[in-house]
């Protein structure tokens, strides 16, 4: 459930870059061309799905337990179904936090000549050498994939610590 929340609060994330009245003068959906390109409209509809599928994953496999083994066995754990369960939202979460590195990329180019601090520009930089710039829409499928792929192996949080120091 903690790795679900932090999916969740990951899209609010999204939701107030790619909202017009709430990112305080970032473009609609963080595209210059809105109504031509849908920006990144579509890849917070994926984190919000993402989220919501969580929500369903996180119900207890116990609360359905059924009598197994010819009425030998009257409560069963279900635990390999919250193994599986447990895997898919850890997947959807680091797909929702690979979304949210990708909106905050492209949020930060349209801040300039705001400069970031040393970690969030190197974060930045380690998400631009796996995805460039969404300037016409495209799939990102492909570049969820590479940046979620960052996020299991830790080269994300390697590029910041070099930056600031240990966040482990």
């Amino acid at each position: 459930m903690a790795v679900a929340e932090l999916a969740s609060i990951s899209e609010r994330r999204v939701e107030r870059l790619v909202n017009p009245s709430l990112s305080e003068g970032l473009p609609p959906f963080l595209t210059v061309e809105g109504g031509l390109n849908s920006g990144f409209m579509i890849p917070q509809y994926v984190a919000a799905a993402l989220v919501s599928e969580n929500k369903s994953l996180c119900h207890p496999a116990s609360v359905d337990s059924i009598p197994t083994s010819a009425g030998q066995e009257d409560h069963v754990s279900m635990g390999n179904a919250s193994g599986l369960k447990a895997l898919q939202v850890l997947a959807n979460s680091e797909w929702a936090l690979a979304i949210e590195l990708l909106a905050g990329a492209q949020a930060i180019e349209f801040l300039a000549p705001l400069e970031p601090g040393p970690g969030v520009r190197a974060t930045h930089d380690a998400v631009r050498e796996l995805s460039e710039r969404l300037r016409d829409d495209r799939s990102l499928s492909d570049d969820i994939e590479r940046v979620a792929d960052a996020i299991r192996d830790g080269s994300i949080i390697a590029a910041a610590e070099v930056e600031i120091g240990a966040l482990r």
